[in-house]
């Protein structure tokens, strides 16, 4: 007998909307929210690219990982950090209880919506470009997802729809 996934957790790149797709689907879904990259900012009193300033990028990963190895949450939506997916452990864990819904925003749209990739805590190697960090995640996120949006010329509501749609045959 299989388990009941409870949770929604989002995947995907910096600017894919991970956190704004996150508050409108848990008010359409009557679920709790969760930021994990909050929730990292709140647990170390510091942005997450003062920590890859700091201590570097394999730290805020490694932070990253035991954050989500730590939760236990039922009936939530989790908005994950882009990086999240490179924790085999905390996804093999994390999907035990939740449907994973990568948010696939094409290149072009994530780089005019990220316009501080230097400074927006992003953990990638040193001189790493955002159209290689995309290409090395897009395996990852496509790895993880029990459901992939395209969000290409989509609004946050058409969105939120599409991804509700796409629950009722995945749960």
């Amino acid at each position: 007998m299989s388990r009941q996934k409870t949770n929604i957790m989002l995947i995907g790149m910096p600017g894919a909307g991970k956190s704004t797709i996150g508050v409108l689907l848990a008010k359409h879904t009557s679920k709790n929210f969760i930021d994990t990259d909050v929730l990292i900012q709140v647990n170390h009193g510091k942005g997450l690219q003062q920590i890859v300033d700091e201590d570097g990028f394999m730290a805020l990963r490694k932070i990253e990982e035991d954050v989500l190895l730590s939760m236990k949450c039922v009936n939530f939506v989790i908005a994950t950090g882009g990086s999240a997916v490179y924790s085999d452990k905390a996804m093999t864990r994390l999907k035990m209880d939740a449907v994973t819904v990568f948010l696939d925003a094409p290149l072009e749209d994530l780089e005019r919506r990220v316009n501080n990739f230097d400074s927006r805590g992003i953990t990638k190697s040193p001189g790493q470009s955002f159209a290689d960090l995309f290409q090395e995640r897009l395996i990852l996120y496509n790895k993880y997802a029990d459901i992939t949006v395209p969000c290409s010329q989509k609004n946050q509501d058409e969105i939120v729809a599409l991804i509700e749609e796409r629950m009722k045959g995945a749960c």
